[in-house]
């Protein structure tokens, strides 16, 4: 019987190893596995490299994995933000790799990875700094770079639903990234808010086919962590 049920988030994640590619789905504050990425923190791997859409924030989530020591390098789009000063001083210090992506060649990357795209060619980014030490070449009167696809050991994402197949539902923004990084990555984990029996989905609302999908685990949402995004809006909140 086929059942990708895990009890935690940290029995999901017991053997991501140092040295691991992670991709970590999220878009601001929408889709962002925030139980998974606690329980990395917790099982402390190090010189990781991360792939997400930005380099954190606060105290939380993937800053709270910067803060920790895990990463080495971080490949991204948008890394600095008003309040990401843990990238920012682990940077500076050259205690962190930064690989600047724009955010529509991430997404193809990752993509590439999964439709098994050996690699290809994009306008975006010539004649800029991200175009150095690339190969490019004009193409229909266009000059175009050549990009490689991201490939992965773990892909940490959010939805909503999912059966004991890891079929998968996601709700509206959450689903950002998390369907090209399923396809990308040999171990996808995902958390979701539901697990609901097999055959109650609707095959026309699942966004990833459990294919993809290796751990699925259920986690509360309405419950709060200690410093996690709903603890600190309570605090604003009660402040």
């Amino acid at each position: 019987m086929i059942d990708k049920r895990f009890p935690s988030a940290d029995a999901a994640l017991a053997d991501v190893a140092d040295g691991a590619t992670v991709l970590v789905s999220g878009f601001g504050t929408a889709g962002i596995p925030e139980h998974l990425i606690a329980a990395l923190v917790a099982r402390a791997p190090r010189e990781l490299t991360l792939v997400c859409n930005n380099a954190g924030s606060g105290e939380t989530g993937l800053a709270a994995l910067l803060k920790a020591g895990c990463v080495r390098k971080i490949i991204c789009s948008f890394p600095r933000q008003a309040d990401s000063h843990h990238f920012d001083a682990l940077y500076r210090a050259g205690k962190v790799e930064l690989e600047l992506v724009p955010q529509g060649n991430l997404a193809e990357r990752i993509r590439a990875a999964g439709a098994g795209i050996g690699a290809f060619f994009t306008p975006t980014g010539h004649g800029t700094a991200l175009a150095d030490g690339k190969e490019t070449r004009e193409i229909n009167g266009r000059w175009q770079v050549l990009e490689y696809p991201i490939h992965a050991d773990f892909a940490l994402i959010q939805a909503e639903r999912a059966d004991r197949w890891g079929n998968l539902v996601y709700r509206k923004a959450a689903r950002n990234f998390g369907p090209v990084m399923a396809t990308a990555a040999r171990c996808t984990v995902v958390e979701v808010a539901q697990i609901v029996e097999l055959g109650s989905l609707d095959p026309e609302a699942v966004v990833t086919p459990g294919l993809f999908v290796h751990r699925v685990v259920q986690v509360d949402r309405g419950a709060t962590r200690p410093g996690g995004f709903r603890a600190a809006a309570a605090q604003k909140e009660a402040a």
